[in-house]
């Protein structure tokens, strides 16, 4: 009798790394899709995938008590590791623009009761409720006799952070399913997002593992494994490279020139974005560079607001787009959103062709770093920004960027005027690689790395 796998899938982002990638592809287990899709996207997902059978994740009305414990606890944490890194930008992570008076009242109570943690002893107890706060929920007994239905060997979750994965944990632990999740993202662990309680943690990197030591010391450091990420090991895969001529005519670049590819955040991480693409268009243009340079445009892949729109019709010579391969059909819930297998081609061949990567702050510094492309990080704020309260010097004193081994990993546009000099400035290529390494540890046989730990045939 073949092991079952229950892949635990809140949310679309890690359809890409873990069903794309050779994870799951070739196992011999039997693969159960928990999701909170749509009928129709999660049809589509099992039909381009190796997946057997898939359930729908019941709907989740959070209590008033448990979101009470659930919130406290964040933010506790988040007091507590902006105590021990001395970095109060973690608190940007705290929402305060709250839109309605029930909501204002609560997380007014919320942050009143903060006040009253002042040890790491409190927090732990607090987890402590919160899990025995969970377990005396209906939805609590409702997931618990799904995954008795199920039966599964193992119970892996593809991100963290979703709000259903503590009780779905929770259930899956007191029947005696093995549980593992990974960390998502390099920035996740300091935002103190870590609401479920899993056998095993798997993370990108040996830095990763020491912030899980950092901010959550209770969890066993022998559950916290080091496999590295399989989000970027698809560009060590030849066949993901589009062929030149057929990627260029499909984006319409001239082939003659250097691609600069600006990569866009979503709305609330970089609000001026258009901005920055359209001070990146006048002064190529400024200073004839236009003849030499062109832009290609991927924008965040849930980022569908047309806000670029303006600008890609104000340089249409200059500025190409090429639209992330993704399944977002406009209106419909945002769980109907996720990658296709086509994106994972693009995004690789993007970083292949492009010569450089301008962003905020970006991941996208790692994908171009794959193949020793530089990255641009923008580095200045505009006069008239989208919102008064965001700014440049915020982002960069976020928690992840100390990672930094130094300042040269990246080239700092520091104003608007300064961009040709820095397309001519040499790339320290080795104080990026260091970083690459600190971040992504092993990152060309993650997929081998994962199958090994889980013991998959």
């Amino acid at each position: 009798m073949n092991n079952k796998i229950l892949l635990l899938f809140p949310d679309g982002v890690g359809v890409r790394n873990y069903l794309y990638s050779e994870v799951f592809d070739s196992s011999k287990e039997d693969l159960v899709l928990f999701h909170s899709f749509d009928d129709k996207t999660a049809k589509e997902i099992v039909e381009i995938t190796s997946i057997e059978q898939a359930y729908k994740i019941p709907k989740y009305n959070e209590t008033v008590k448990e979101k009470f414990l659930r919130e406290l606890i964040c933010l506790a944490r988040l007091n507590n590791n902006t105590k021990i890194t001395q970095n109060k930008s973690l608190l940007t992570n705290w929402k305060t623009n709250h839109n309605n008076l029930k909501n204002k009242i609560f997380y007014k109570l919320v942050e009143l009761s903060s006040k009253f943690i002042s040890n790491y002893r409190q927090i732990e107890y607090l987890e402590n409720k919160y899990q025995k706060q969970i377990r005396k929920t209906s939805y609590y007994k409702e997931v618990k006799a799904i995954l008795e239905k199920i039966n599964p060997t193992l119970l892996f979750c593809s991100h963290q952070r979703g709000v259903v994965c503590p009780t779905i944990f929770a259930a899956a632990t007191d029947i005696n399913i093995k549980t593992s999740t990974v960390i998502y993202s390099w920035d996740n662990l300091p935002k103190a997002r870590l609401a479920l309680r899993a056998d095993n943690y798997l993370v990108w990197s040996n830095y990763m593992k020491e912030e899980m030591n950092l901010y959550y010391p209770e969890i066993n450091q022998n559950k916290v494994i080091v496999t590295g990420t399989p989000q970027f090991e698809c560009y060590h895969n030849e066949t993901n490279i589009i062929p030149r001529e057929e990627f260029y005519n499909r984006y319409k670049l001239d082939i003659s020139k250097k691609i600069i590819c600006f990569s866009g955040d979503d709305v609330l991480t970089s609000p001026d974005d258009p901005k920055y693409l359209n001070d990146l268009a006048e002064e190529l243009i400024i200073n004839n560079l236009d003849k030499e340079y062109q832009i290609l445009l991927r924008r965040c892949p849930v980022d569908v607001s047309g806000r670029y729109d303006v600008v890609v019709s104000k340089f249409p010579n200059l500025i190409k787009q090429a639209p992330p391969i993704w399944n977002f059909e406009k209106g419909s819930s945002w769980t109907t959103i996720y990658p296709l297998k086509e994106d994972v081609k693009l995004l690789v061949s993007t970083a292949f062709y492009c010569d450089v990567v301008v962003n905020v702050g970006s991941t996208m510094a790692f994908d171009f770093a794959m193949f020793q492309k530089p990255c641009i990080f923008i580095n200045y704020d505009q006069k008239e920004k989208e919102n008064p309260n965001w700014s440049v010097n915020t982002i960069y004193q976020f928690q992840h960027f100390r990672s930094m081994p130094n300042t040269k990993v990246v080239l700092w546009w520091n104003n608007k005027t300064m961009i040709s000099e820095l397309l001519k400035k040499e790339f320290n290529l080795q104080a990026m690689n260091s970083w690459k390494e600190t971040i992504l540890s092993n990152n060309k046989y993650v997929s081998k790395q994962i199958r090994k730990f889980l013991n998959l045939s």
